[in-house]
């Protein structure tokens, strides 16, 4: 269980993010787990850590962060991001991520997604079906711009 738990942390510090289109934005990516304690006043709070270790349950926030490092708006960006087997897909920062419950075959909001069972019979995709995250930038990313998407997970 250890060594799992030890090859998750390694798997989920570096869950790629693809991008698509102009190479002139760079894109990092870092998972921290929320950690909550409560302090010695009584008061709860919620501090954000270093995946070293997680255990199922653990809530974790996966940060993807862009920058336009060209002189030039950068159009037609999209960034795609696929969950680890070991986390299921709790919700975007936003709500303007598209989701996939197939391996990135399709796209949509949750809702209007489908997934097949083994038995063939279809049912609703669930948050926990989400294999993938996606966002299609509609504007151009100006010159100099830099932001930061966000999702969140827990460990199954």
């Amino acid at each position: 269980m250890l060594r799992n738990l030890f090859l998750f942390a390694a798997a989920t510090a570096a869950v790629p993010a693809f991008a698509q289109a102009d190479p002139s934005v760079s894109l990092a990516s870092d998972v921290m787990v929320e950690r909550t304690t409560v302090g010695p006043d009584g008061r709860t709070q919620v501090s954000l850590e270093e995946p070293s270790t997680v255990v199922p349950g653990d809530k974790l926030v996966f940060v993807l962060r862009y920058r336009n490092n060209g002189r030039q708006p950068a159009a037609d960006f999209v960034v795609t991001n696929p969950l680890p087997a070991a986390v299921a897909f709790q919700g975007s920062n936003d709500g303007s991520a598209q989701l996939s419950v197939d391996g990135g075959r399709s796209w949509g909001a949750i809702g209007d997604l489908m997934v097949t069972e083994g038995d063939g019979t279809r049912r609703a995709a669930r948050m926990e079906d989400v294999t993938h995250v996606r966002w299609t930038f509609a504007q151009p990313i100006p010159a100099g711009e830099a932001g930061r998407l966000m999702f969140r997970g827990v460990v199954r």
